[in-house]
């Protein structure tokens, strides 16, 4: 498996990655099928230690699951530019998080609406007066007649980045 080249950035502090998981926005699901790549952003929640998304029954994404499960969830956010004096310093604060892992696709209904519940209340918290019922996973179809697929990705390998803050060298305009 991959390390993290430059160690000095390398994160290790899981209660650290963990909860930028939690609270991160978008995630981006690497797959490829043959020689071709393929990433999606996407919404997510990280829960008991996998990635959840979801999306529909068919398309690209899928199609390229069910020929090679294999992927990378890479999770990334930039906290802002910091300067320097010699122009090959100036740098982003960041953290980033890559996990790799085989995706499967989610058959138990009950762990299915919790992945979703997961997902609404890290969206829109506190939106909804009641819980997500099983029966509308279950029984849920799009405008163009899809079902809903919940995927799980849990990680193999995980390795992160981080790149903190230094407040004296952020760039303001």
């Amino acid at each position: 498996m991959f390390t993290v080249r430059l160690a000095k950035l390398e994160c290790t502090d899981q209660d650290k990655i963990n909860a930028f998981l939690m609270r991160a926005q978008t995630g981006f699901l690497g797959l490829s099928s043959a020689d071709q790549p393929y990433v999606v952003p996407l919404n997510f929640t990280w829960w008991n230690g996998a990635i959840y998304v979801h999306g529909a029954e068919e398309g690209r994404k899928v199609s390229y699951i069910r020929g090679n499960p294999q992927a990378c969830f890479t999770v990334s956010e930039a906290n802002g530019t910091m300067t320097s004096p010699v122009p090959a310093h100036t740098d982003t604060a960041y953290m980033s998080v890559m996990l790799f892992g085989e995706v499967t696709f989610v058959e138990d209904l009950e762990e299915a609406t919790g992945a979703m519940q997961r997902m609404l209340d890290k969206y829109v918290p506190g939106y909804y007066d009641q819980r997500l019922a099983s029966s509308h996973v279950d029984k849920y179809r799009s405008s163009l007649g899809s079902r809903t697929l919940i995927l799980k990705l849990i990680p193999t390998a995980i390795t992160a980045k981080e790149n903190a803050r230094d407040e004296s060298r952020m760039f303001q305009q």
